[in-house]
């Protein structure tokens, strides 16, 4: 069964907020086990978007991969480490999620 590039985009954006997630835990890298998370995180996400650049331009794949890994990221943050965005962070991150949607609706280098 052949996979779907946007199913391995997404498996990528997952991998990548875990493995950020768990730097933090990490203590710089001082703790083992969020430490070897954060390597084996990191090494699953650029595993994935390797077989989604496949098939999706890098320029969708990296704006989809980076702003879904920034929101979710935030939502992580938020929900483990009580660091709530203000209006500023909110109106930037809405940004973002508002360049990711005009490259996947209007650019004429979507693949699909």
């Amino acid at each position: 069964m052949r996979v779907p590039a946007y199913v391995w985009l997404a498996v990528a954006i997952v991998a990548e907020v875990i493995a950020t997630s768990a730097l933090k835990a990490s203590e710089g890298f001082s703790r083992v086990v969020p430490a070897v998370v954060v390597v084996a995180g990191y090494g699953i996400a650029f595993y994935c978007l390797s077989l989604t650049l496949k098939s999706i331009p890098v320029g969708i794949v990296y704006a989809i991969w980076s702003g879904a890994g920034i929101v979710l990221i935030t939502l992580v943050a938020i929900a483990l480490y009580r660091q709530v965005p203000d209006l500023p962070a909110l109106c930037g991150l809405g940004l973002i999620v508002s360049g990711v949607v005009v490259l996947n609706l209007f650019s004429k280098m979507q693949a699909h």
